[in-house]
Parts: C-alpha cells; sequence; structure tokens
C-alpha cells in the first residue's frame, strides 16, 4: 500500500521519533500499538467511573467536542429501537431528516453505521473497485485513520495529497476520491476547492465521498459554507456526536442510492451497521439539531482558547473553531522545561506525554479528553472542545487553565520515570 511516500522515506516528530505513516504520530515504549491504546482507554474509562461514583455525573465535563447523548424518546423503545420491525417504521423519515441536514437529492439513500469510520471503511471496501483510492485533505494535515485502514483491508493503494498538493495528477485512474472537508484537528477546506476536486473526479470517472464528520454543520453554520451535497459529491457522511449533534455515536451516509446500498450491505457483511436503536438515536438526533448550541459550543471555545494563550503563550496554542489545541510535540517539551531536564534523559514519546497529563486532568479536575477516551488512531494532541455544559460542570474557563498548569507541573515530575508513566497511562491495564 502506498500512503504517497517513498518507502524509504520515515517522518520524525520533533523528537527524532519515527511516526506510524497509519495514525500519524510516534509510538513509544508504553504505547506500543493501538492495543496499548485500547488499554489506555479502558483506563480512562475506570478513572472516569471512579469520579462519577465518589462525586456524581456532574464532577466530569466532557472536553472532547463530542456530546454523546442517546436522544431516543421513551415511546420509541418499544417500537423504533424494536430490531425487527423498528427500522421499517422510522426509515423513510430518517431518510429525509438526513437529507435535509446534508443538503441532498429527494431521491437520494440514507444509511446509519456503528461509526462514521466504519463508514469509510465500508464505502472504500464497497466502492473503490480495486482501483486507488485518493484521499485529499486541507493543507498541512492528514487524512483520518479509518482511511489508511480502510484502504488496507479493501488491499487497494492510498493517494493522499494535502489541497495544496497537485492532487489533479493522482485522480486519473481512481476508483473513489475522499474528500476531507474539515479535519479532526479542524483543518478546513475551502468551498471552492472541495468543488474543484469533485468535479475533476467526476470528469475522470470516480466516485466521490465527503468526509464531513465536522464539516457538515462547521461549515455552514460558522463559516456561512454550503451544505455537504451540495458540494457536488456523490456520497457525504457525517458524525452524529459531533459539531452540534448531540448522539449517539454514529455514522450517517447520504447520496446516490446505488452506492449507498453498496457501503451499507458491505458494513452488514462486517457488522458495522447501526442497529435499531442506535438508528433511531441518530434520527433524534438530526431531528433536534439547533445551530444555536454550535453556535455555543464554539463561543465556549474562544474563551478557553483565549485564556490558556494567556497562559501558556501564543506559540504553543492554537485556536480551532472550537477550542485551543496543542500540539503533543509542544507538550512534551513544555513538561520537559517545567522538569529541566533534556529529551535524551527521558524514553517517553509525545503521545505518552499527552495521555498522562489527560489522566491527571480526567482524575483530578473532571476534564474528560480524547487523550483518555479517543479510539485507537485517534490524534494525540490536547485539544480542548467544550460540549455545551463542560465548562460549568469543572468551575469554569479559569479552573480549567489552572487545570492545565497543575496537570502538566504533576507530569513534569515524572516525566523521567518510565514506570511511574506507565502507571499513570495505563493503570491496571498496564
Amino acid at each position: 500500500m502506498n500512503i504517497s511516500m517513498p518507502e524509504t522515506e520515515i517522518s520524525r516528530d520533533a523528537f527524532g521519533n519515527a511516526i506510524d505513516p497509519v495514525v500519524g504520530f510516534a509510538r513509544g515504549a508504553i504505547i506500543r500499538s493501538s492495543i496499548e491504546e485500547a488499554r489506555r482507554l479502558r483506563h480512562g474509562q475506570a478513572v472516569a467511573a471512579t469520579r462519577v461514583r465518589q462525586l456524581g455525573p456532574r464532577s466530569i465535563g466532557v472536553f472532547t467536542g463530542n456530546q454523546r447523548d442517546f436522544p431516543v424518546r421513551p415511546d420509541d423503545i418499544a417500537t423504533n429501537c424494536e430490531e425487527w420491525v423498528g427500522p421499517g417504521l422510522y426509515a423513510e423519515e430518517l431518510r429525509k431528516v438526513a437529507i435535509e441536514h446534508l443538503g441532498g437529492r429527494n431521491d437520494d439513500g440514507c444509511a446509519v453505521f456503528n461509526r462514521t469510520s466504519a463508514g469509510i471503511v465500508a464505502a472504500i471496501a464497497a466502492l473503490a473497485a480495486q482501483k486507488p483510492v485518493l484521499s485529499v485533505v486541507p493543507a498541512s494535515d492528514r487524512s483520518h485513520a479509518s482511511v489508511v485502514r480502510g484502504c488496507a483491508l479493501a488491499r487497494t493503494e492510498l493517494r493522499e495529497v494535502a489541497s495544496d498538493g497537485d492532487w489533479r495528477r493522482h485522480i486519473g485512474d481512481c476508483g473513489l476520491v475522499i474528500v476531507t472537508t474539515v479535519t479532526s484537528a479542524l483543518a478546513r477546506l475551502d468551498d471552492m476547492l472541495a468543488v474543484a476536486v469533485v468535479e475533476a473526479a467526476h470528469k475522470a470517472g470516480a466516485i466521490v465521498l465527503l468526509d464531513e464528520a465536522y464539516g457538515a454543520r462547521l461549515r455552514p453554520v460558522l463559516h456561512g459554507g454550503r451544505k455537504a451535497l451540495a458540494l457536488g459529491a456523490d456520497l457525504a457522511i457525517t458524525n452524529c456526536d459531533k459539531a452540534g449533534l448531540s448522539g449517539p455515536r454514529a455514522g450517517v451516509l447520504v447520496g446516490r442510492p446505488a452506492f449507498v446500498m453498496a457501503a451499507a450491505a458491505k458494513a452488514a457483511e462486517y457488522g458495522m451497521e447501526a442497529r435499531a436503536p442506535i438508528a433511531a438515536g441518530a434520527l433524534r438526533s438530526l431531528q433536534k439539531f439547533d445551530p444555536h448550541h454550535l453556535v455555543q459550543e464554539a463561543a465556549a471555545g474562544q474563551e478557553l482558547a483565549a485564556a490558556l494563550e494567556e497562559k501558556m503563550g501564543a506559540g504553543l496554542v492554537v485556536r480551532s473553531d472550537l477550542g485551543p489545541m496543542v500540539d503533543e510535540n509542544a507538550v512534551l517539551a513544555a513538561i520537559l522545561e517545567r522538569a529541566s531536564v533534556t529529551a535524551d534523559r527521558i524514553t517517553i514519546v509525545p503521545c505518552e506525554a499527552t495521555a498522562a497529563l489527560g489522566m491527571l486532568l480526567l482524575a483530578e479536575h473532571g476534564i474528560l479528553t480524547v487523550n483518555t477516551h479517543g479510539q485507537p488512531g485517534a490524534r494525540v494532541s490536547l485539544r480542548l472542545k467544550p460540549t455545551l455544559d463542560a465548562l460549568a460542570s469543572v468551575g469554569g474557563v479559569s479552573a480549567v487553565v489552572d487545570a492545565v498548569d497543575d496537570c502538566l507541573r504533576k507530569v513534569a515530575a515524572v516525566i523521567t520515570d518510565e514506570k511511574a508513566m506507565r502507571t499513570l497511562i495505563l493503570g491496571d491495564f498496564a
């Protein structure tokens, strides 16, 4: 499989560690693979559960940007959530609201997957037709790990090209073109450029899928952009618990009926389709979407970003539409500075530093981030994207900023002790 780089070229992070091209960060002695990432997640869940048992559910604020409610109604339980009859009862209602949400055509189809990642993997397997897959991403960013893994599973070549690169050169023989309009780091593709990619792909005879996990709402609501399928693609998929949607975790795919059906069938083969209760929750989430909630989330994120920037410095903190981000390399550098040690004295890599920071933020301050609860392959930078009530749950903006400062100091105190770091990151799952 080709990921648009020579086989002999090895990318390295700021500390010289080799970067795993699938996930985009360096692995270390503690987080060696997706298995350790899964163990880190289990430990994070245990830490969160302990805090809730001691202090109650309001003691945790979710800063992942994923609200993950389950907005079914009481009368849905015995009807729409019923596995055999339920999907038929709400199929048309779901199709129509999903089409409206994603700007589709009246005759478009709709399918729900247990994750957006599952929908992307299924679409690649069903639609690439054993031809190369081109992934076009915003400049200086990368595809989601599901694109890389989906191509590996389908045994098809992946060509990843940034939007400022020569993507036209790679379209000619591709069966599927995936356009990521907004990445998980919230880098955004200009609408006109997305349209240009779609048009070029169609001229070459390729199918076009938009990865709109965030973009389906972030672009139109915060930037006045077009709805997803108004950009001209064949398919668009979005996430039901990001950027103003309340949950559950699920991916909703809308587009040309034959392509949607092919992806849905492949997902059923793989066991990645959403079962009736999840799809019913997706319906209710789409129905209750209020753009004002996303505007509120964005405003809270900007307030937090300004405060963290003032504390840590504008050079370290990057502002996204939904809150502050600090690159994992910058986090480790800040920890080393506080510890007054040089990089050659540690065995820790950046993803382990942010995982340790996340565990302390969660255990001691109730700040839940992707650094403890991200799935294997999720980005490892420190990202603080507050959901609606997150700031209030943990004491407000100043409390979050103070917590980050406090936890950086505590990680610095053990950064040279690999055993202590392992326990902090993996707990009983080490």
